[in-house]
Parts: structure tokens; sequence; C-alpha cells
């Protein structure tokens, strides 16, 4: 057995792993990073990449179609075809890419990076089980890093015609059939996709209304979208299980029980931490429901030991996950670092788009506040009329004493290109005043964003 020694190991390449062991080794932390699969975590790999990848191809494929038809900006072309399995392979290259490009990355910051599967020891003591040999490492500080996985129904286990979306984003024909169980961000942005690619979408959702975790004023456009694109989506109703050797889904709701045909099945009611496999039991770590719980330098319990991204809870989102190993990179380096993150941005990569920074109207009242707030359709943006992408608007909410905003959200075509000004501007401190009086682009969907500030303040120019 190999004996290393570090000051920092960092178990788990996921966007939180790689980005906290690239920036220690910047620092001149001595730093090893261990992971079992190719570096980039489920979002390089098998997530945020690949999907967005699909995402794309299936919206291409749909405005050929369209203009294979009778076209109002006077564009015609032949009928469309799709060849899925090179569309898979164009999406692994760019993956190949990414990956190809965090190793080197890691690389030039003198981080010793260990394929292998890691497993406690004790609070200082890791054993990494390779390929062919076994790695014992001790090291001053270990982040875990391991992400989170599917959550699987025990009544759907992944398997057969059964899908997580690591499956569904591996497709080679795209399926005639598809029921979707969950409604939320990750079923409707694979089940929009599909839907533009030729499959029958049906979607089955327990809830009362679709992303569940998003105020409906912002779903509306998605689920008028979703109703053009014919999905069939299948509200307050349960899923069963499969029937008909596989190739039918048992479904449940107010009205009875029922059954619809399925060529696939996927099942995306959520993700949970990755908190086995690697000796957590060796450990005394405190726990938070499921997730392992961090104080606000994201050091667990035991000393040494930090966690951060999805193992320690919500939002489960890459770039929470990189701004946690950037900080705990610098702090183990000897810097002062602290999370005090205002707000992180959300994006929903549906058709159309949804982002939100902050607190919503709702959760801003229920926090305490004396609100003013207002939109701004993009029905009025001249940049969304040339586009043909006038569904959506930009949100503004701002306490009404002194106009400091405290929540930002957008639907439309494109919107996530908003979050960063957005982000911006609630972890800067913005006033309404402040995004009112900066001068926006013309034509431009951005300017959408001033209008709402504007419009909040009471005088819109273009409404």
């Amino acid at each position: 057995m190999t004996a290393l020694t570090c000051k920092l190991l960092v178990i788990g390449a996921g966007p939180g792993g790689y980005v906290a062991a690239i920036r220690a080794g910047q620092l001149g932390v001595d730093t090893i990073i261990v992971e079992a699969e190719a570096p980039g975590g489920t979002c390089l790999n098998v997530g945020c990449i690949p999907s967005k990848a699909l995402i794309h191809v299936a919206a291409e494929f749909e405005k050929a179609t369209h203009f294979a038809g009778d076209s109002a900006i006077g564009v015609s072309a032949g009928a469309p075809a799709i060849d899925l399995a090179k569309t898979v392979a164009w999406k692994d290259k760019i993956v190949s890419r990414l990956t190809g490009g965090v190793g080197a990355l890691l690389k030039k910051a003198k981080v010793r990076h260990l394929e292998g599967r890691a497993r406690f020891v004790d609070g200082k003591t890791v054993i990494v089980d390779g390929a062919d040999s076994e790695t014992k490492i001790s090291a001053e500080n270990i982040v875990i890093a391991t992400g989170s996985a599917p959550v699987e129904l025990p009544f759907l286990p992944f398997g057969g015609n059964v899908l997580s979306s690591t499956e569904a984003l591996e497709l080679t024909e795209i399926p005639g059939r598809l029921a979707i169980v969950g409604a939320g961000y990750i079923g409707l942005e694979m089940g929009m996709a599909f839907a533009k690619l030729g499959s029958d979408v049906t979607v089955i959702e327990a809830a009362e209304r679709i992303l569940p975790s998003y105020d409906a004023d912002l779903t509306k456009p998605v689920a008028r979208r979703m109703k053009a694109l014919g999905i069939d989506v299948r509200l307050k109703t349960k899923a069963k299980g499969l029937v008909s050797g596989g190739a039918a889904l048992e479904i449940e709701s107010a009205e009875g029980v029922e059954t619809i045909g399925a060529d696939k099945v996927l099942v995306t009611v959520g993700r949970r931490p990755v908190t086995d496999g690697w000796g957590r039991e060796e450990l005394v770590l405190d726990m938070e429901g499921p997730f392992i719980r961090i104080d606000d330098q994201c050091r667990a319990s035991m000393k040494g030991v930090f966690a951060i991204g999805d193992v320690t809870g919500e939002p489960m989102l890459a770039h929470r996950a990189m701004a946690q190993g950037e900080m705990v990179a610098e702090i183990t380096a000897g810097k002062n670092r602290r999370w005090d993150k205002r707000a992180i941005p959300a994006v929903c990569f549906t058709d159309p788009e949804i982002v939100t920074v902050g607190l919503s109207p709702e959760e801003a009242r229920a926090a305490g506040h004396d609100i003013r707030t207002e939109i701004f359709p993009f029905a009025a943006n001249g940049r969304a009329m040339t586009m043909e992408a006038e569904e959506g608007f930009v949100r503004a909410v701002a306490r009404a004493d002194d106009h400091l905003i405290l929540g930002l959200a957008a639907v439309g075509a494109g919107v996530s290109e908003l979050s960063a000004a957005f982000g911006l501007a609630i972890e800067m401190g913005a006033t309404l005043e402040d995004v009112a009086g900066t001068i926006h682009a013309h034509p431009t969907q951005g300017e959408a964003f001033q209008e709402a500030a504007l419009r909040t303040l009471g005088h819109s120019l273009h409404i």
C-alpha cells in the first residue's frame, strides 16, 4: 500500500471539489483530489452540460420543423430529420473536452489527482481503492464533496424501461411514448426537449401544479408552452408502477386508477445526498436530516473536516458548490473567509426559461417586509419582438421604504443570461434607483430589467 500525505484532501471532483482543489493549488496548498469517475461530477458528465446540449438540439430541431411549414418571418425549409445517436456523440465530445480541461487545470495547479474510491479510516486518514492498488492518505484537512444521486422510487426501480436523467441522456433513439414522473425542473427540461424531438410525453406530478418550488406566476408561461407542445400533464396524480410487461405505467388520481402507455419512464422526483459508501460511519458528523451539517465556513463537526455542495443541503446547485469550494480552499490557505451570500441564482432551462434570485413577493411578505413589486412584460420589449420571444416578463421585488431590491426574477426566452445582472444587483445591495439609473443597451432583452425597476418606482417609460 502506497502512503501519501497532504495538507488538503478533496473527496469528489465535481464542481465543488475540483474548484476547491484548483484554488488550493493556486494558493500553494499541497493538495490531493480523489475521484472514481471522470472529473466534473454529475453536472459536467451526466447533468447540467449534457442536458443543455440536448435542450439546444431539441430547440434547433423544433425550429427546423417550424420552418418546414408556413413561417411568419418568411423562412422556409424542407422536412427535418434527427439522428439522436449522432446528437449523443456530439454531446459526448463536449463533455470529453470539458473533463479534459478540468484535468489539465488540476495539473496546472499542481494538484495530485488519484482515481479510485475513498473511504475514511478516521478524521485524518483515508484509504483510496484504485483499479490496481490501495493508497493511504493522511491529511491535515479533508473536504467531503461527494455530491448527490437521483432518488429511486421503490415501486419504479431504475433499470430496463425505467430511467434516471443519466440514462435518458444516453438514449440513442427517441421514445415514442415517454412518461415522466415528477414535474420539477429536471423532468420538465427533459420532457420539453423530448416533446420537441417527437416523443408523446406525459408528465405525472403529485402536487397541484408544475414546478412547485417556483411561484405560480413564473410557471404559467411554461405551462402554456407545454400545452402547445402537446404534453399531457397529470397533476395531483401518483405513479403506481409498471404494468403490461413494462410497456405501460399505472397511475392514480382522484378519478381513480388508469394505465398509460410508456415505452420509457423517466423518474425525476429529486436527488439525495451521497452520504454512504465512503466511511461516514467512521466519523462523528452532525447531520441535518440527510445532509452533513456545516457552519458558515463549511466546517463539519469534526476538526479539519469540511463539506461542500449537494451533500450539505439545498440549494443543490453547481455554482453554490463552486463558491463553497473556493472559500474552503482559501480558508485552508489561511485566509479569513465566511459564507455571507445574499442570494444564489437558480435557473430552470425550460421553454421559456426561468431565473430567480432572492425573494419572491410571497417570501418577502412572509419575512415581514413591506414591499413594492411590478413586472415588465417582454411583449413591450422591442428585442423580444424581433426574436419572436414575447412570452414572459421581468419582475422586481423591493422594500417599500428604501427601495432595496430583495428579489429579481424573469421568465422568457434566454433569460438565464440575466442571472448575472440579477445576482450582482442583489449582492451589491442595489436599490431600484440604481438599476433604473443604469443605462441599458438598446435593443436588448436586458432593458426589461431596467423597465421593471422603473415600473416598480411608478414611472415606467415603455408601458
